[in-house]
C-alpha cells in the first residue's frame, strides 16, 4: 500500500491543538506519513508558549493527499507571506483533500483555494471567510467536494476523524476514536456561542481582539491582494 501523505502547515502563533488534535487522529490512518513543514526545521512557537519541530520545509515538499492548515493569531501573518501562501496554493492545488481546522481556513481563502466552496472557521472569524468568495457555514465540520474545514481548535479532531472515515471506512474511524478514548463530556455547557450567552461571547471577542489587532484590516488586504493576483 501507497504510503498517506498528511502535511500540515506549521508557522509562527499557531494554535498547537488546532494542529496536534487532527495529526494524532490522522497519524492513525492505514500507512500515514505525517510531516510538519515551515521554512526551516528551527522550533517554531506556538501560541501557547511552547515550540513544535518542524519535519520538512516547504522546499522539500511539493506534494501532499492531504493537505492540512491549522489557526492561529500567526494566520493573519501567513496570509500577507507570498512564500507560504504559494506553497499552500502550489500544494493544495493538486492534494486529493484540500483541508483547515480554525482560522486556517482564512488561509485557505487567502490562497485562493475556497473560492466557490462552502467553509467553516472559529466562530469569531468565520465571517470573515466571504472576503475570499467562500460561504460561511456553521458547522463543526464541513465537506465540500475535496475542501474539508473543521471549526475552532477542538473540532479538529471531529474533522480528522470524519476524513478518516471517508478514507479508510467508519468501523476503521470508530477503532480510531476508541483508540484514542475521545469521548469528550466537558465540565461546562459554553463552547458554541449560543450555549455561552452574550456577555461571556463578548469577553472572548475583546480577548481575541487584544491579541489581534488590526485582524479586519488586515485579512481585507489580504482579500484585496488575492483579488489583484486573479
Amino acid at each position: 500500500m501507497s504510503p498517506i501523505r498528511v502535511v500540515f502547515l506549521v508557522y509562527p502563533n499557531v494554535t498547537q491543538l488546532d494542529l496536534t488534535g487532527p495529526a494524532q487522529v490522522l497519524s492513525r490512518l492505514p500507512n500515514a506519513q505525517v510531516d510538519l513543514v515551515w521554512k526551516s526545521v528551527d522550533p517554531v512557537p506556538t501560541d501557547s508558549g511552547f515550540s513544535l519541530l518542524p519535519t520538512a520545509t516547504l522546499d522539500e515538499v511539493e506534494t501532499a493527499d492531504i493537505l492540512c492548515v491549522p489557526g492561529g493569531f500567526g494566520c493573519v501573518d501567513v496570509m500577507h507571506d507570498d512564500e507560504a501562501l504559494a506553497w499552500v496554493r502550489r500544494v493544495g492545488g493538486s492534494a486529493q483533500w484540500v483541508t483547515s481546522v480554525c482560522t486556517g481556513s482564512l488561509i485557505l481563502g487567502a490562497a485562493g483555494l475556497l473560492k466557490g466552496y462552502r467553509a467553516t472557521s472559529h466562530w469569531a472569524w468565520s465571517g470573515y471567510l466571504t472576503l475570499f468568495d467562500a460561504e460561511p457555514v456553521a458547522e463543526r465540520v464541513v465537506f465540500d467536494r475535496n475542501r474539508v474545514t473543521g471549526g475552532g481548535v477542538t473540532a479538529g479532531i471531529d474533522f480528522a476523524l470524519a476524513l478518516t472515515a471517508r478514507i479508510a471506512g467508519e468501523e476503521y474511524a470508530r477503532s480510531v476514536q476508541l483508540g484514542i478514548e475521545y469521548d469528550p463530556h466537558p465540565p461546562f455547557d459554553s463552547g458554541t456561542p449560543d450555549k455561552a450567552g452574550a456577555t461571556l461571547v463578548a469577553k472572548v471577542y475583546e480577548r481575541s481582539n487584544r491579541m489581534a489587532p488590526d485582524r479586519e484590516k488586515q485579512i481585507e488586504t489580504a482579500a484585496i491582494r488575492l483579488t489583484q493576483r486573479s
